[in-house]
C-alpha cells in the first residue's frame, strides 16, 4: 500500500524534527533542484568519491585515506538510517525504489542533505497487522510474544515473530538497496576492510537509539526492538551486540573499530572493540549516570 503524500508530508516533517541527520525535505519544488541527484550516485560515480575521501580524510587530518573512507562511510549510514527507523516507528512508513528517487545534494560539511520529491518518490504503509497499530503507534509484540536476553535487545518473540517481516524490509532498503553498493564503491577507491564497513554501518544504526530517545522518547521503545532486530540480520550479524546497561539505554560494542583513534586528537568511540572492559564498564557508568 502507497502512502498518501499528505501523510508522507508530515511524517517526514515530524521525523525531521529530531535532529538534522533524521531530516528529510518533501517539498514539492526546490530553486537548486538541478544541483540533487538520486542517492545511487553516491556510489556509481566513483571519482567524486574518492575526491570526497580525499577531502574529508585531510579535514580530519588523517594520514590514511582507509581512515577518511571509514568514517565517511560511517556519516553517510547514519544519515540513512536514521529517517528510516524515524519514519517507519513513527509512521510505519519505509521509502520504496530509495536509490533511484531519493535524492542528495553535495555539502562541504555536515549531514548529507536528502531530499524525497512527492512527485516522484513513493513510501510504502506497513500494514498494521506486522507492525502492530496504526500510524504513529508503533506496537512491539508484548513480553507474552518471546523474550530476549537479559540486558540485550534483539528479536522480540525470535524468529519469526509478527516484527519479522518489518525487519526485513528495513533491511532491504538500506543495506541491500543502499549501502552494499556503497561498501563496493568505497572499496573499489580505497583499501579498507569490508567487514569494518559493515562495523560502521551496524554502529550507526545502534547510534539512532542514542540520539531519536532524546527528542522522541516516546519512540523509543519500538526503535530499540527494530534496530535490535536488523543487527541480527545478513552482513550485520555477528558485527556487535546491542546491550541496554540501564532501563531506556541502548548501547552498542562492536567486534570491530572505526579507525578514528587514528585521527587527529581522535580516541576511542564509545562502541569501540578496542576498549579494556574496565574503561567501558566506566564509560558506561558515565553515560547512564550511575544508574546501571
Amino acid at each position: 500500500m502507497t502512502a498518501e503524500p499528505a501523510l508522507v508530508t508530515k511524517a517526514l516533517a515530524e521525523v525531521s524534527a529530531i535532529g538534522p541527520y533524521f531530516e528529510v525535505s518533501s517539498d514539492a519544488g526546490r530553486e537548486d533542484e538541478p544541483l540533487w541527484r538520486p542517492l545511487r550516485e553516491l556510489s556509481r560515480d566513483t571519482e567524486a568519491l574518492r575526491a570526497r575521501i580525499t577531502d574529508y580524510g585531510r579535514r580530519l587530518g588523517a594520514e590514511e585515506d582507509r581512515v577518511g573512507a571509514s568514517i565517511l562511510f560511517q556519516g553517510l549510514a547514519a544519515r540513512v538510517w536514521s529517517p528510516v527507523v524515524g519514519t517507519v516507528t513513527a509512521y510505519r512508513l519505509l521509502p520504496a525504489a530509495a536509490p533511484g528517487h531519493l535524492l542528495w545534494r553535495p555539502v562541504p560539511t555536515g549531514p548529507l542533505p536528502l531530499w524525497a520529491p512527492p512527485v516522484t518518490m513513493r513510501w510504502l504503509v506497513l500494514p498494521s497487522s506486522v507492525t502492530g497499530g496504526a500510524p504513529g503507534t508503533w506496537t512491539a509484540p508484548g513480553p507474552e510474544t518471546g523474550t530476549s536476553p537479559a540486558g540485550e535487545a534483539g528479536f522480540v518473540g525470535g524468529p519469526g515473530a509478527g516484527n519479522g517481516q518489518v525487519t526485513e524490509l528495513v533491511y532491504r532498503t538500506v543495506v541491500t538497496e543502499i549501502l552494499e553498493p556503497l561498501v563496493e564503491a568505497f572499496r573499489g577507491v580505497s583499501r579498507i576492510a569490508a567487514g569494518l564497513l559493515w562495523g560502521n554501518a551496524a554502529s550507526a544504526l545502534a547510534g539512532v537509539l542514542r540520539t531519536l530517545p532524546l527528542a522522541r522518547p516516546d519512540l523509543a521503545p519500538g526503535a530499540a526492538r527494530l534496530v535490535g532486530d536488523v543487527l541480527r540480520l545478513g552482513v550485520l550479524a555477528g558485527t556487535g551486540r546491542l546491550v541496554e546497561p540501564a532501563p531506556g539505554t541502548h548501547l552498542f560494542v562492536r567486534t570491530s573499530c572505526c579507525l578514528y583513534y587514528r585521527v587527529e586528537a581522535g580516541g576511542y568511540c564509545d562502541d569501540c572493540a578496542l576498549i579494556p572492559d574496565p574503561d567501558r564498564a566506566a564509560r558506561w557508568e558515565r553515560l547512564t549516570g550511575g544508574s546501571r
